[in-house]
């Protein structure tokens, strides 16, 4: 604060510094948006934005991973395979599936769990358990009621519960039905919807309990019912709604990778590059599942595979995919083990990239490219047998921007390739790689979200020196990392803010004009070795 100067001497006033400081955005920040385990995932969080930390966090919100024939896992997969492979900060966006038909998008039915109805001899009475799991003709879910006995002579029977879902059993023993034996009771044992204790089943009483029960029970699945051919992979219609202005992923101020895991819908897709561009986000597409790199081997007709190259060159409408510079679609699916029970399993790799986007970020900058040899991919045991290619082949799918999964030997399963969708268009050329258009969007969100300290402060010379001076001391930090082009920083940005960018008509008008130029560094993607034979001897 200014001071009143009283006698001869030194007085010290505190200035505030003109400029300010800019922080650097996340770049890793994911968001999942797809179907959800139908029976555990918390009902509060349908269709609405939960950030998660870690695989356990997903577990604990979300149910974890599932495994059936009529709906397929592949958020949970995908947020596995993304903190597996580096991923640290994501959100979930849970839709709830329900029950389709497979020539329409619209929903018909909420997907109801599976269940058991234990009758226990009076009519109108009976015990049911209802599944925690969804099963299939592979997935059986049974319970079984076995070794009954009295605790002490005179007293109701005591029962064994075992439930067996796959690998996974639990046996609960001793249990009892009567609700004054606090310690065994069926419900405090096993519980309730509202209360559950066992991870496969809850249970829930018709009217009052039996005293006892009415005896053994081999072991009996709990149905499901569902038609016999309900679903289609997804609605398109379930997607609308998370991705309009002011949705709940929309009120979330950063975030900067967007995926919606298998799912290659050109509605959804479309849907969800253009709520990306919105946010200054970036979206990492799977391809189509079914999409091969080479025809060979398989008849030329309409039941034949399509090409990778045909989606990506619009040859195979509606099948197309969409093309933005805010997006990039990574090929082919993945080979890898299922976490619980070790079994081969193909899985979509947008969430494996999304974590090595992260690892990447993290260890290098978002400047660099997420490919390379160092990108080797967590968890995977290499590509789908329709996925794998050669160098020629692989060479006419780069320049349509298909970013090529690839197996070398001693090296693993490796990202080759870092393309955005519009690398075969001419008019967006500067945005043709993914970091280049991802380091864009980097310095868009650290700006905008730095700035503001700028509005309603008087528009004139100190101001755009402020801004100036707070815009190049980021811009300086950057260059010293190796985040542009050029040997000084004279070459590698500009920032201009001053009467010549902004004219007194925009100060009229309360606009302040602020140009940043920098010099994006680009990958070394072609690598190309002259090798040329020295004539006459060598010299001693």
């Amino acid at each position: 604060m200014p001071v009143t100067p009283t006698y001869p001497g030194i007085y010290v006033e505190e200035v505030p510094s003109a400029s300010r400081t800019i922080a650097a955005a996340p770049t890793s920040v994911t968001v999942f948006v797809g179907y959800t385990h139908p029976f555990r995932t918390r009902e509060s969080n349908y269709k609405r934005a939960v950030q998660i930390f870690s695989f356990a966090d997903y577990e604990r919100e979300f149910g974890g991973l599932f495994s059936v024939d009529w709906l397929a896992d592949d958020v949970g997969r995908a947020v596995y395979d993304f903190f597996l492979n580096g991923g640290s900060v994501g959100y979930v966006v849970a839709l709830k599936p329900e029950t389709h038909v497979h020539t329409g998008t619209k929903p018909t039915d909420a997907v109801v769990a599976p269940s058991f109805t234990l009758e226990t001899g009076t009519a109108g009475e009976g015990i049911t358990f209802t599944g925690r799991e969804p099963v299939d003709a592979g997935h059986p879910l049974t319970v079984a009621v076995s070794n009954l006995q009295p605790l002490a002579p005179d007293t109701p029977l005591l029962a064994d519960i075992v439930v067996s879902y796959g690998t996974r059993t639990e046996t609960h023993r001793g249990v009892s039905l009567d609700p004054a034996d606090k310690e065994n009771w069926l419900e405090e044992r096993i519980g309730t919807v509202a209360a559950p204790v066992s991870e496969l089943v809850t249970v829930e009483k018709e009217t009052e309990y039996p005293d006892a029960w009415p005896g053994a029970v081999a072991p009996m699945p709990l149905a499901s019912n569902l038609p016999a051919d309900p679903f289609t992979t997804y609605s398109a219609g379930d997607f609308a709604e998370v991705f309009a202005a002011d949705s709940s992923l929309d009120k979330v101020p950063v975030f900067n990778l967007l995926l919606t895991p298998g799912i290659w819908d050109s509605g959804v897709v479309s849907a969800a590059l253009a709520f990306a561009e919105r946010k200054r986000a970036f979206v990492i597409m799977d391809a189509p599942a079914d999409t091969v790199a080479d025809p060979s081997g398989y008849l030329k007709d309409s039941t034949a595979p399509p090409m990778i190259g045909a989606v990506m060159t619009d040859e195979a409408a509606p099948r197309s995919i969409p093309k933005s510079q805010n997006g990039a679609v990574y090929f082919p699916q993945l080979r890898s083990t299922d976490p619980e029970t070790g079994e081969p399993v193909t899985v979509h790799p947008s969430g494996c990239i999304a974590g090595m986007y992260a690892r990447v970020d993290a260890n290098r900058g978002v400047w660099k490219a997420p490919a390379g040899l160092e990108t080797v991919i967590a968890g995977a045991t290499g590509v789908v047998s329709t996925g794998r290619m050669s160098d020629a082949r692989h060479g006419t799918l780069n320049p349509l921007g298909v970013n090529c999964l690839r197996g070398f030997p001693g090296v693993g399963t490796v990202v080759f390739g870092a393309r955005t969708l519009v690398s075969a268009n001419p008019a967006f050329q500067h945005h043709r790689y993914v970091p280049v258009r991802r380091m864009s969007l980097f310095l868009e969100q650290s700006l905008a979200a730095s700035l503001t300290w700028v509005v309603f402060e008087p528009n004139d010379e100190p101001l755009w020196l402020a801004i100036r001076t707070t815009i190049e001391d980021f811009m300086l930090g950057l260059f010293n990392q190796g985040a542009f082009q050029g040997k000084t920083p004279s070459q590698a940005f500009r920032v201009s803010c001053d009467a010549s960018t902004t004219t007194a008509v925009d100060q009229a008008n309360g606009v302040v004009n602020i140009v940043v130029a920098y010099a994006p560094v680009k990958p070394a993607e072609f690598v190309i070795l002259k090798l040329a034979q020295l004539a006459g001897q060598p010299r001693s």
